[in-house]
């Protein structure tokens, strides 16, 4: 017993997160050093890989779609918190932070781990498969948030700038919720065979049978050990952001390319997970990850700055810019046309990755 207590102690899944989290408390609003700045990236690489086993420990345990769940919606709930805090301690700087970072995590889960997904899949099978009814209803809810949230605003006139009144912000923060909301009782209920894996003949794969599904203590732990992960990750992330600043200052970058590079950080442990799911042929999880980590970020993240515009002072940003739009455009028609069939290649997921590569070219490069 004892000999398993220590083996416990020492696992570096735990170790790490909690590690990462001490380092975190202690440097946390300080200028660092060089040296201190590298030890806290090499346990925000740790905290990520951590936070993914983790989640797959729970995921194993609960099943699917709720794993994937899980993991999408306490990454955003930890973001959520992080783009708050920000907003309220600088809002003379900040004022497009939530319209940038959302935008960003769509761009990267609907491109990115989306396009990651389904060539790693195609790879492995020739064509990727999966269930075009749920994925095709996680799209649309998508699409629809992010146009009442970050299109709309740029068009409407009750303010002169490309954001909301009063009224609109509280009604794009209650539609938000309620797509949201409704969104996950269909995944998790009436509908829930939708988001199940399903094999090349398109029958559900209803559940994993290469390992016994650990204990009910075993996944309580890990889900306590993935919110102390995710929690080193977005904090940590923000205590390296200083020094990201200064690389895109010297680069010659513009400052909204640091939310892109705090994005990526944060999506880091979606990512992973999604990538390992796509290698076991469980395209429909990472499908999964990267449309429920979208549709969280803007469901979760716009109720939350409408409440905390209470007490901020000066314009909330929401509208996207001309170049912004087209991108989203473009995601909308591409994906819509991946999603239908079902079924996608190398080169829907090609198609994909060179999306997510124009996002982050034209926000370097304006």
């Amino acid at each position: 017993m004892a000999a398993l207590l220590r083996s416990r102690l020492t696992d570096w899944t735990i170790a790490v997160p909690v590690l990462a989290v001490l380092v975190l408390i202690v440097t946390w609003g300080r200028s660092l050093p060089g040296p201190i700045i590298v030890v806290v990236a090499v346990l925000l690489g740790g905290a990520v890989l951590a936070a993914v086993h983790h989640a797959e420990v729970v995921a194993h345990r609960v099943g699917e779609p709720y794993g994937s769940l899980v993991l999408a919606v306490a990454v955003t709930v930890i973001e959520v918190a992080l783009i708050v805090t920000l907003m309220i301690s600088g809002p003379e700087k900040t004022q497009s932070l939530a319209r940038d970072t959302v935008f960003a995590a769509i761009m990267i889960t609907c491109n990115g781990i989306l396009g990651l997904s389904l060539l790693l899949g195609a790879l492995r099978r020739r064509v990727a498969v999966f269930n075009p009814e749920g994925t095709g209803g996680a799209l649309a809810t998508v699409i629809t948030l992010a146009t009442l949230s970050l299109v709309i605003p740029t068009f409407t006139t009750a303010r002169p700038g490309p954001e909301f009144s009063p009224a609109q912000l509280a009604f794009a923060a209650v539609a938000s919720l309620a797509l949201y909301g409704l969104f996950v009782l269909v995944q998790t209920g009436r509908h829930r065979d939708y988001f199940l894996p399903v094999d090349s003949r398109g029958q559900v794969i209803d559940a994993e049978e290469h390992a016994k599904p650990p204990t009910t203590r075993a996944a309580l732990v890990s889900l306590g050990l993935l919110l102390v992960a995710l929690v080193a990750v977005v904090g940590d992330a923000k205590t390296v952001s200083p020094t990201i600043e200064a690389g895109v200052a010297a680069a010659n970058l513009p400052h909204a390319f640091v939310g892109v590079i705090i994005a990526l950080l944060v999506l880091l442990p979606e990512t992973l997970a999604a990538a390992r799911a796509a290698r076991r042929d469980r395209v429909q999880i990472s499908l999964n990850l990267a449309l429920g980590s979208a549709m969280a970020s803007i469901g979760l993240t716009i109720p939350a700055i409408a409440i905390a515009s209470i007490w901020l002072d000066g314009p909330l940003l929401l509208g996207l810019g001309g170049t912004q739009l087209a991108l989203l455009a473009l995601t909308a028609v591409t994906a819509v046309l991946t999603v239908v069939p079902g079924r996608a290649n190398v080169l829907q997921g090609g198609v994909h990755l060179v999306l997510m590569a124009a996002f982050v070219f034209l926000a370097a490069s304006p």
